[in-house]
């Protein structure tokens, strides 16, 4: 998992955490930031729209599993590198990606295989030049998530979404993530995120 050089292109920013932690909102909020004080700024997000996760999902959904996931989602994520976030980064473009290969390390992990099996099926994937962690207690995230349509509702359990949580706070702890507490409000989060960010901006 190479981190390439800033000094040709442009920043790699990713958000990571359960769904509820605000993620999403954080993302594309950070995004019309940058935007609005002029950088060029591109929200993507994973998995991306490549037509490899429908498939497996639609097709062989009976003998899905963490290894087919993880090995789906890494090749997904491969498309996705190579023709959005490599272009804009090449175009000095600031890109925030919502989601990364953390969170097949989180998940796929989480559903049983091994934790460093996935970070070696992922080890295509460039580091990005700051991945941020926003971490809420599983149970608030459901809570702020009730209601709402889920693209993945095979994940929303709060037994499986402790485990996915742990993972997180290993990497966080293992120097891959830097924490920010999500069970604040959204704009002390975004604070946070912001004060980050901005230390890596020209």
């Amino acid at each position: 998992m190479l981190k390439s050089s800033t000094s040709s292109r442009g920043l790699f920013i990713v958000l990571e955490g359960l769904d509820g932690s605000g993620k999403t909102s954080i993302a594309l909020a950070l995004v019309d930031k940058l935007n609005s004080l002029g950088f060029k700024a591109l929200y993507t997000y994973e998995p991306y729209d490549s037509p490899v996760v429908r498939i497996v999902k639609n097709e062989y959904s009976d003998i899905r599993d963490a290894y087919i996931d993880a090995l789906t989602y890494a090749l997904d994520r491969l498309i996705h590198w190579r023709k959005i976030i490599e272009p804009a980064l090449r175009e000095k473009s600031i890109v925030v990606s919502d989601r990364y290969f953390y969170s097949s390390v989180a998940y796929q992990t989480a559903s049983g295989a091994p934790y460093e099996w996935v970070l070696e099926v992922n080890k295509h994937a460039p580091r990005p030049d700051l991945a941020i962690y926003l971490d809420v207690e599983p149970e608030r995230g459901l809570a702020r998530k009730r209601g709402l349509t889920s693209r993945f509702p095979e994940y929303e359990r709060l037994d499986f979404l402790v485990k996915v949580r742990e993972v997180y706070l290993r990497m966080v702890r293992e120097g891959l993530l830097t924490l920010v507490d999500s069970n604040r409000g959204l704009s002390e989060v975004f604070d946070d995120v912001w004060n980050t960010v901005r230390r890596l901006l020209p």
